[in-house]
């Protein structure tokens, strides 16, 4: 009695475990935003593991292009270049007009790493753009930036690790320009307690769920007027970093 009573829990233990994957199973067809194995889907919600997989991107050029055409983000691939063993880049391309995104970015010469482009229009789909029209009840029309391809180190320091920017993996973001004609700025903005400060606050809030690196003025006076970032690979459970 006592050996079928074990086997007879055996039994339930093993059908409740059984059951418990099947329902894990089926979430995770539901969520694939939300586990580490699911392909990357730029047209799915933002998940757990969305982010990763975007900084995952610096490892594979050819799939970021892939998911960039799959997306219908409309984009000329730059030529490579090389201005020393630290700097330059291989994946990067220009944002054009009639795609899926539909803000500009000013100046419209911005050339950025692939990875941060998917980020970008992730970024714009369901953080920008949804917070400006409940915040500020307008659209993002344009976005100023302040560059991405610069070799120098962090900080310009010359011991200093060399920035995301030396391979164009990185971008500045100054500020917003809405449909109504008005401007959001960070330098000017970042503080104000209404629903310009909220908007900016907000879209860096999210900014963080998608970059590697996401860096504003709450972080140090060299971002006073603009927020940093970028794609950084650390490994596939690298530290990210958000202030």
């Amino acid at each position: 009695m006592r050996a079928l009573r074990r086997w007879t829990i055996l039994l339930v233990v093993l059908a409740g475990l059984a059951m418990l994957a099947l329902l894990l199973w089926g979430w995770a067809r539901r969520n694939p935003q939300d586990v580490p194995w699911a392909p990357l889907d730029l047209g799915q919600p933002v998940g757990m593991f969305t982010g990763r997989k975007l900084t995952a991107l610096t490892q594979d050029k050819a799939q970021c292009l892939r998911l960039l055409d799959r997306a219908g983000i409309r984009y000329n691939a730059l030529p490579s270049r090389s201005d020393g063993a630290q700097c330059g880049y291989d994946d990067a391309v220009r944002f054009t007009s009639g795609g899926a995104q539909a803000i500009r970015y000013q100046p419209a010469t911005l050339g950025i790493s692939c990875p941060v482009a998917a980020s970008l229009a992730l970024w714009e789909w369901d953080a920008v753009q949804p917070a400006a029209r409940e915040l500020l009840g307008s659209t993002v029309v344009a976005v100023d930036h302040l560059g991405s391809y610069n070799c120098r180190r962090i900080s310009g320091r010359s011991g200093s690790d060399w920035s995301e920017h030396a391979r164009a993996n990185a971008v500045d973001i100054a500020g917003f320009r809405l449909k109504d004609g008005r401007r959001i700025s960070v330098v000017r903005d970042w503080k104000d307690k209404g629903a310009a400060g909220q908007f900016l606050h907000r879209v860096r809030d999210q900014a963080c769920d998608l970059f590697a690196t996401t860096l504003s003025p709450d972080y140090n006076a060299a971002h006073a007027d603009h927020f940093h970032l970028d794609q950084a690979y650390r490994g596939a459970m690298g530290w990210r970093a958000c202030r």
